[in-house]
């Protein structure tokens, strides 16, 4: 049976060439497609790692300003934190959670090299942002008086720096002049997002005299509301006369970040939607001219006592012998994607996707066949006979 369908086929390979093409990018586009969708997916049933509603983001710029930053600085935390509106309060960097800026570097441990994100920090981040420690402890005040810069990292960045050894205490190289002792290790610190992956991280002890990182993270009160904000944004503005002040909300920054991503995985789907339709309608019309094309064949099939499964079954087995081998012309270039680590994603989002791809075809092309190939199984054969 099978050998008569690719018989068939290989008969009228001109006229299905096309419908091979077809199938051929509706695959690709499906597999790219549900490859987006897998791994935004998969990280969001990943956990972020730490809390942000009730966190404020006081990010100030120094514009013309250049004397005594870091005293100015010191100051505006010294009054941050005098707020009974704020139970906690931290400087950091300009990657705050949520925000599109980005700071990378590396760090080497016995000749293994890891890049990874780097949060200049103070000792109060893990009491803003609830961040829960898996070995060791935050650094403090006291580690500065050391040889070596006091470091937290993430599990990412201790599995792919230290493979089956803790880096609990260990020594890093972060550059040709500085290294770091590790104090404390986290989980996990998706700052970019619920739908981005857990990347590796490291938290760099900030000292007093930091004249560059501005911004302060503030952990307020339940219910504390816009008035606050208000006489905080004035405060520190005549504290810091010519700067510029602005207050944001990690909950609203992460929905803008989660909005960024999600754009274009719908404008994917909507291109892989129409692509798919179209291709479907292909499908349908070919098989209805086919059908038409061939009722003498039909008929005779039917008077030599073929059953209405029998013929369903034909075209429906033509049908997926041509979209088997539209298939595995696709799955040809798709596992190259894993094989040579194309965008450095997990292998398992890539097979997840071409076997969700190949699913979806199969079943699309099912759909699209059964209809004609039920009209062909109930033609009478008289009818049929009589038309030839």
């Amino acid at each position: 049976m099978l050998r008569h369908l690719f018989k068939l086929i290989w008969n009228k390979k001109a006229s299905h060439s096309l419908l091979i093409i077809e199938v051929w990018a509706a695959f690709m586009v499906l597999f790219g497609v549900l490859t987006l969708i897998v791994y935004n997916l998969r990280n969001y049933l990943q956990p972020i790692g730490f809390q942000y509603e009730q966190v404020w983001n006081l990010e100030v710029s120094s514009n013309q300003d250049t004397t005594a930053l870091a005293e100015k600085l010191q100051r505006t935390m010294q009054r941050v934190r005098s707020y009974p509106e704020a139970i906690y309060a931290s400087r950091m960097s300009s990657n705050t959670p949520f925000s599109a800026n980005q700071i990378g570097n590396s760090v080497t441990y016995n000749k293994v090299d890891v890049g990874g994100d780097f949060y200049y920090t103070d000792g109060e981040l893990a009491k803003v942002l609830d961040l829960p420690l898996k070995k060791g402890r935050w650094y403090n005040d006291a580690d500065l008086a050391g040889k070596f810069v006091p470091l937290v990292i993430n599990q990412q960045m201790e599995e792919k720096l230290f493979q089956n050894e803790s880096g609990l205490n260990k020594i890093v190289k972060l550059d040709d002049k500085t290294s770091g002792k590790i104090v404390g290790i986290v989980d996990k610190f998706k700052a970019k997002g619920v739908y981005m992956s857990d990347n590796p991280g490291l938290f760099y002890m900030l000292r007093p005299d930091d004249r560059f990182n501005s911004n302060i993270l503030i952990k307020t009160r339940p219910g504390t509301d816009a008035n606050f904000e208000a006489r905080l944004v004035k405060d520190i503005a005549m504290m810091l006369p010519g700067w510029g002040v602005e207050v944001g909300y990690l909950k609203d920054s992460r929905k803008n970040r989660e909005n960024l991503t999600l754009v274009p995985v719908l404008i994917f789907l909507i291109i892989s939607g129409f692509l798919l339709t179209n291709v479907a309608l292909g499908l349908f019309g070919v098989l209805n001219l086919n059908i038409a094309k061939r009722k003498g064949e039909i008929g005779l099939r039917r008077a030599m006592g073929a059953t209405e499964a029998r013929v369903t079954g034909q075209f429906l087995g033509e049908i997926w012998v041509l979209a088997t081998f539209s298939l595995v012309i696709g799955l040809i270039f798709a596992v190259q994607f894993p094989l040579m680590n194309v965008f450095d994603l997990d292998k398992e989002t890539y097979f997840i996707a071409i076997v969700a791809a190949v699913a979806v075809i199969y079943m699309i092309v099912t759909l699209c066949a059964w209809f004609p190939s039920r009209q062909a199984a109930t033609i009478h054969p008289a009818v049929a006979l009589h038309e030839e």
